[in-house]
Formats: C-alpha cells, structure tokens, sequence
C-alpha cells in the first residue's frame, strides 16, 4: 500500500472499516470488543505501521500512562531492586516508571505528595516502606482517585491495594537454625526506629529466643539504621559485651558486613569465633567472605506483582498475589560456637 507521511489513527480506522473509536479500544486493549475486530484492527496497525502518540492517549483517557515508585528508604539495593521488578513487569507495556524520593520526617510530606500525584496523574504508584506504613499516604491516594499498591512487611490493606512478605515468620526460622547450632547468646541489630520491617523482625528474633527458653539481658539488642556504618557501629558495641555474643541476627544484609568489618577488625574468625545472619539475600551477601547466612527477601518479585496489580484494568488475565514468603538460605557465616 502506497502511503505518504506518518499514518494516522483515521488512516487505521479508514482501511479496517471501523470506527476510529473502535481503532482506540483495540489500542487500549479493551475487552469490548471481539477476537475477530481486534484481530483484523491489529493487522491494518502493523500493515500501515502506526505508533498511538502516547500523550494523545493520555489526554484522550484523562490519565497518564506512568507508574510512581515513592520511597523514603536509606537501602540503594532495596530501591534498585524494587525498580528491577519493576521495570519487569512495564517491559513491553505502554508504562513508564518514574521515581519521587519524599522526605518522610518533613513536616510537608504529605502535601507535597499530595502535589505530585494531582499534577503528573500518575496511572498508580508503588508505595515502599517506610512510607507504605503510613495510612495518611494510603488515604491521599484514594482521595485524589490514584491506584496505588502498599509494599510491607505485613498486610496493611485490602489484598489489591498489598504485597508483603513474612519477615517475622523468617527470621524467627532463622534463629531458630543459630539455636539448633548450639547458640544462646544472640545479639540483634535491629532496623531504623520507625519501620515496621524493623518491628517485625525483632518481634520473630524474640519468639525464637521465647520458644527455646533463651533470656538475654537488654544490652544484646543494638540499634541500626540498615547501613553499613551503623552495622559496624551497632558490632562494636555488642562486641564489647563480657560474655560477647556468639552469634548476631543483622536486620538487613549491609548492616551485617558491617558486623564482618567489625569481627575482622577484632581479629575474630567468622564463623569459627563468631556466627553472623543476615535478611535481604543481596549481592553483598554473596560476596563478603565468608558469604552471608541470609534470609533471601523477594523484594523484586514483590515489585513486580505489585506493579501489575497498579496495571491490572489493562492486563486483567492474571491474579497476582499478594503474599511472598521469605527462604533461609544457608552458607559459610554460620558453625556451632567454639568452646
């Protein structure tokens, strides 16, 4: 077919024979509309070689094709692996992603995500911890009428608007392997003040100590904030104890190298001197030596379901779940304490 310029989507609906509102349900993969229509508009598309102007369709369908990640969160990894799961699942959709870092201790907070979600009107937004957690957030999206999907350490809302994982149920398990290794002194360094993954964790690090019998005086618990520096500082101060620990549970993976820098720094043999567990499965958990005992987060699979959740009115053939369980995986930082 003979054709000059770029075609258009009266060109489509000319040679299909349809209306050019039928050419747009075929676009907006609309369920209105039969195999047979779809399939013959769809052909006419690839002949003529059209290309829908997304910003067309966005005024069109008064919404932009946009998906918000929000987070507040101190974890580079976290945030790189929640935007891998999901780019995943906008992979070869009309989506886009886009990223706003908000200031969760700002007293304007709220406004000015208020702010940003009526001026782009996003199609939906992931909301991360911390931020997730906060039901103010939650109730701003659905007052300005924006899909949103919570990510948690527990379910916080209704099973469309949620995906959460199991950390107390996780790390209570992996205590429990540091008890049946022979450990009773387990030190702890908990998560930033504040989040609920840092209450959940602590929460299954105590049944596990509660269901073997185990007491430890309050000086076992360290506080970090999911870095690095605060692992190492958290270490210092749990190894400095008279009896030390031996063994600690890090509440994220980056807090416990920070834990193996601390041991090394004390001439301490991991795992011979000093067991170590940590919760994420990141690529640092792999690559410390030893590498990490670690509980593995499926953090991108979360990202990625909750993702086609926020899409779901444009892929509706599949149920994603809401619930994601945590594995222990089992490597080199763990032995049965020496002497």
């Amino acid at each position: 077919m003979r054709r000059t310029g770029q075609p258009t989507i009266n060109d489509v609906a000319r040679v299909a024979a349809v209306s050019k509102k039928t050419v747009s349900r075929v676009i907006n993969r609309s369920p209105l509309l039969g195999d047979d229509t779809r399939a013959r508009v769809q052909a006419v598309i690839d002949e003529l070689g059209y290309i829908p102007n997304p910003q067309a369709r966005a005024l069109a369908l008064r919404r932009n094709f946009l998906i918000g990640l929000v987070h507040d969160n101190p974890n580079a990894q976290t945030v790189m692996n929640v935007q891998q799961g999901m780019l995943e699942a906008l992979h070869d959709t009309e989506f886009e992603m886009v990223v706003r870092p908000v200031d969760r201790g700002s007293a304007t907070m709220l406004a000015d995500l208020r702010h940003f979600l009526e001026r782009q009107r996003p199609y939906g937004v992931l909301l991360m911890p911390p931020i997730s957690e906060n039901d103010l957030v939650a109730h701003a999206c659905r007052e300005i009428g924006c899909r949103y999907v919570r990510m948690g350490s527990a379910m916080l809302d209704e099973a469309e608007h949620m995906v959460a994982s199991n950390d107390r149920e996780a790390v209570r398990g992996a205590v429990d392997h540091l008890i049946a290794q022979g450990h009773r002194r387990i030190g702890l360094i908990c998560g930033p003040h504040g989040f609920r993954s840092a209450r959940e964790r602590r929460s299954g690090f105590e049944d596990a100590l509660a269901g073997a019998g185990i007491t430890l005086p309050r000086s076992f618990i360290a506080d970090g904030n999911y870095t690095f520096e605060s692992g190492l500082t958290a270490a210092e101060r749990l190894l400095d104890l008279m009896p030390r620990p031996t063994a600690i549970f890090s509440s994220n993976d980056e807090m416990a190298a920070g834990v193996v820098h601390a041991a090394r720094m004390r001439g301490l043999d991991v795992p011979r001197d000093l067991s170590i567990v940590g919760f994420d499965d990141t690529p640092i958990a792999a690559h410390v030596w030893p590498p990490l005992t670690t509980v593995r987060w499926p953090i991108a699979s979360m990202a990625r379901s909750a993702t086609l959740k926020l899409i779901a009115d444009s892929h509706p053939e599949v149920e994603e779940p809401s619930l994601f369980l945590s594995t222990l995986i089992r490597r080199a930082s763990v032995m049965a304490p020496h002497g």
